[in-house]
């Protein structure tokens, strides 16, 4: 009781100023005469080291980024908000043969208009004139078509660690039966049998030691058909936001009832409006908080309305410190000392918010297949941690708190 009392101080002192998810080191409980001469020294020093490696995250971030960018010069660029994107593209939503004159009459010329029914949707790609970065095409494009909706194509990325030294090889169990359930990331290997696999990138569908992860872990809780879209691939530009849109609207088609999507990226209203076509069919979509820590921006597709936004806990049920965070929490699940698949088959090690949001979206396909209220569902197995109630650390509890993996 003495040490939660500690935690809880601290998690409040840091909940106001960095607003997401974090794990406190662990501590020998002091004896009781200690206490008072030591809390306030103990809330410091912790919310120092929280701060400082919430700082060094984000740093990562953008030196990621820009080592992403450098190597892809000739596929990748960055928008006019710094986030990386398709190169020497942007998207139109819904556009009007008016505003594609207007486009043309301003040198962008039309690579194709891509139709996404399943959600009431079509995204023409335009080419950027040359002479122009992203980030001044955005612009000049804006200042042309001041009531259209423009965006980069944004990147996406896989938020979750499967370098861990491969295990021996295991049999999936059975898991349990629920709704259909669609998978958006890379696709899995052959030792994670799918209902179905559809590429929509390059080279798309290619096996993925993240895909191959994520699929087994949800397999392992869901024995219900399960369908992949691949939006990696072997391009370097993968994991855009309309390979996202398409590969959401096939999975809603193929009646996907639940959609997972271990990825996060900025906010982009062309996937954003694939995620409130998807919700209008009665999908739910599940998605992780990400692994930039709890510095860097509210990740998406996390953050858009409506989306079941998960992060993760270790073995001893402590917030991964690496967790990112986005404008509301939903639930947490386990994401570190669990296992799964790689794409050659071998069991591994796992770490990341990745490996949390398909065991949260398992157990709410069961919910859905058995014809219940998943949100009653979900919240009447949460094992309530940290500070009473809802809280930004744990959202509204740990769920399939005794899942490990395969």
């Amino acid at each position: 009781m003495l040490r939660i009392s500690l935690i809880s101080l601290v998690l409040a002192a840091l909940a106001a100023p960095l607003a997401a998810q974090v794990a406190l080191p662990s501590v020998q409980a002091p004896r009781v005469g200690d206490v008072l001469g030591q809390v306030g020294e103990f809330a410091d020093e912790t919310l120092d080291r929280t701060s400082r490696t919430a700082r060094e995250l984000a740093r990562d971030r953008l030196r990621n980024i820009d080592r992403l960018v450098r190597r892809n010069r000739d596929s990748i660029a960055l928008d006019a908000r710094g986030e990386p994107a398709r190169r020497g593209e942007l998207l139109l939503l819904d556009a009007e043969a008016g505003q594609l004159a207007q486009a043309g009459a301003a040198g962008f010329a039309v690579l194709e208009t891509v139709p996404v029914p399943e959600l009431r949707m079509s995204v023409t790609r335009l080419r950027v004139p040359s002479g122009l970065n992203l980030g001044e095409a955005e612009r000049a494009l804006a200042l042309a078509l001041p009531s259209a909706t423009i965006a980069p194509d944004n990147l996406h990325f896989q938020s979750g660690d499967t370098g861990a030294v491969p295990l021996a090889f295991a049999a999936a169990g059975s898991g349990t039966r629920g709704a259909a359930v669609g998978m958006i990331d890379g696709a899995p290997g052959r030792a994670v049998p799918v209902a179905a696999t559809r590429g929509f990138a390059q080279g798309a569908p290619y096996p993925s030691n993240h895909g191959s992860a994520v699929a087994s872990l949800l397999a392992s809780q869901h024995s219900g058909p399960i369908r992949v879209a691949d939006v990696y691939g072997t391009d370097k530009a993968g994991g855009n936001a309309l390979a996202i849109a398409r590969g959401l609207g096939w999975l809603v088609g193929e009646g996907s009832r639940v959609v997972t999507i271990s990825l996060v990226g900025p906010k982009n209203p062309v996937l954003e409006r694939a995620i409130a076509g998807a919700r209008k069919r009665g999908v739910v979509v599940v998605a992780a908080v990400g692994n930039d820590g709890p510095a860097a921006p509210p990740a998406y597709p996390a953050s858009y309305n409506g989306v079941v936004a998960v992060t993760a806990v270790d073995g001893k049920r402590r917030a991964l410190i690496e967790a990112g965070r986005a404008l509301h929490l939903d639930y947490a699940a386990p994401g570190a000392d669990i296992r799964g698949f790689n794409a050659k088959g071998k069991r591994i090690e796992l770490r990341g918010t990745s490996f949390a949001t398909p065991l949260v979206a398992a157990r709410l396909a069961r919910a859905i297949g058995a014809g219940r209220n998943w949100r009653t569902a979900l919240d009447g197995e949460a094992e309530d941690l940290g500070k009473k109630g809802a809280d930004p650390v744990y959202g509204r509890g740990l769920v399939c708190g005794s899942c490990k993996g395969r």
